[in-house]
């Protein structure tokens, strides 16, 4: 199997150091340029960024010089996250409405890629007839700023699962909306590589996120994807099948790599950063020998 250069992209929360999901705060206490300093000194080739600190840094530095930052680092990948509540209505749907203008703006500024965009902690819908018109509406207004949707389907959310995922975005039928896959959704919520095969194509995968876990859940699934993943090859996933998976369907990259648990965030950021992007290297470069 062949492919181009292997290129790894730090996505937020394995650069933010000491913070975790769902914090009253979810701000990193490393500052932006300590952060592209190490993500670059450790050699990936990307960035990613959550909303609370995409506001600290437009009303801080700004984006404009975040973004000249980004580029003088030789980062050549930007991502920003996490959209959710875009269906809904009152009160939720305008605080989702502000983070919306937010990471369109930080989007539209830095360059990125897409943007992540979630949907609820609860149980899977019976159908997502009620999640099509909502999202053609938003990626008909990420369209206009040229600006890419990536839906991450989680197994604790209403849409659970890639497949379903997919069958979303092929229904919402707009060029600019896609789907992430996330290793850990994958196979936490059971899918096969064979269901992904089945489910994917090139034009509608937009991002790849690696990890790794143990065999057994950890707590609730919520609690086992924030505090307790492994770095890729120390777990269970089969992330070697993935990888040819992804690549046979057409992903070239950049792969991102989302480590997110306890141990983790108590490294320092350089170690951390180094062991995360070694690791998924290592399990890359295994998959496409």
């Amino acid at each position: 199997m062949t492919t181009g250069p292997i290129e790894l992209l730090a996505t937020c929360w394995t650069s933010a150091g000491d913070v975790k999901p769902l914090m009253p705060s979810e701000v990193s206490p490393i500052a932006i340029g300590e952060r592209i300093q190490a993500i670059t000194d450790t050699g990936w080739a990307g960035i990613g960024l959550a909303q609370d600190d995409l506001r600290v840094a437009r009303d801080g530095i700004g984006f404009e010089p975040l973004r000249e930052a980004i580029t003088d680092a030789g980062l050549r990948y930007v991502e920003v996250e996490l959209l959710t509540d875009w269906w809904e209505t009152g009160e939720k749907r305008a605080a989702s409405d502000d983070v919306r203008k937010l990471l369109f703006e930080a989007a539209s500024r830095l360059d990125a890629g897409h943007i992540k965009i979630g949907t609820a902690f609860g149980n899977a819908l019976d159908s997502i007839d009620p999640l099509v018109a909502p999202l053609r509406d938003l990626a008909d207004e990420a369209a206009d700023l040229g600006v890419r949707l990536a839906l991450e389907a989680m197994p604790f959310s209403m849409v659970s699962s890639v497949p379903m995922g997919a069958d979303l975005v092929r229904a919402v039928d707009r060029a600019n909306c896609g789907i992430l896959v996330d290793s850990w959704h994958v196979f936490r919520a059971g899918t096969s590589i064979a269901d992904l095969r089945a489910s994917l194509s090139a034009d509608i995968l937009f991002g790849v996120e690696l990890d790794d876990a143990a065999e057994a859940v950890v707590g609730t699934l919520f609690e086992d994807t924030r505090d307790h993943r492994l770095l890729c090859g120390q777990g269970s996933f089969d992330l070697i099948g993935l990888v040819q998976a992804l690549t046979a369907i057409g992903w070239r990259g950049p792969w991102g790599v989302e480590i997110i648990s306890d141990d983790y965030r108590a490294l320092e950021l350089t170690t951390a950063l180094d062991q995360a992007r070694r690791s998924a290297s290592a399990v890359i470069e295994e998959a496409l020998r």
